[in-house]
């Protein structure tokens, strides 16, 4: 599960330190991955289509709900404070270290990954070019 992001490139944040080294500067996708069929079937693919894309984040890091608990919580404490708590799955798309764009669980679970991939590629076309 945490594999089917890092072999796309996908640092994984396993401590709030690490949380917040990653978002601090530059464009960075954080993906709340699961062990959800959402996140197997939707999500994790999604991501990995999305980085093809010309227009993408500096870094993309992902925290793994019921894995690494601290750096899960420490992030959706960060995104709590604008009002956009996650869930999981969930993507957040920070800039310079505040979120400019949010994809929650309710918009993962109803659409495909290429649906998901187009959304964050709009996402990226707009926040990292």
């Amino acid at each position: 599960m945490r594999a089917d992001l890092t072999r796309h490139g996908v640092e994984e944040a396993r401590t709030p330190a690490d949380v917040d080294r990653l978002i601090a500067d530059g464009t960075v996708l954080m993906v709340v991955n699961s062990v959800c069929g959402c996140a197997a079937g939707r999500a994790r693919p999604a991501v990995g289509m999305a980085l093809q894309h010309p227009a993408r984040p500096s870094k993309a890091a992902t925290v793994f709900a019921g894995g690494d608990e601290e750096a899960t919580a420490h992030l959706r404490s960060i995104l709590a404070q604008y009002g956009l708590p996650p869930s999981s799955p969930s993507m957040a798309l920070f800039k310079d270290g505040k979120p400019v764009y949010m994809l929650h669980r309710a918009d993962i679970e109803r659409r495909d990954p290429t649906q998901i991939a187009a959304l964050l590629t709009q996402a990226f076309a707009e926040n990292c070019a």
